[in-house]
């Protein structure tokens, strides 16, 4: 599930930039969600392999008192 966890979501974006081209016409909409679409596999990129604490996550300091709440 490697390389479609990461490209799920942005093909779905490409996919209706692409449907949102061919139907209205207008290019700077779908140059807008080609952008957004290019984040957002930058950005799963990014985060997917914190998931389920698979990749890096914010050390913790063993040190550092619990707030009370």
């Amino acid at each position: 599930m490697g390389l479609a966890r990461y490209l799920a979501f942005p093909i779905v974006i490409l996919v209706a930039g692409a449907a949102y081209l061919v139907l209205s016409g207008e290019l700077a909409g779908a140059t807008m969600m080609l952008v957004f679409a290019g984040a957002m596999t930058f950005f799963m990129w990014v985060l997917v392999p914190t998931f389920d604490h698979e990749g890096n996550t914010a050390p913790i300091d063993p040190d550092f008192p619990e707030p009370d709440r």
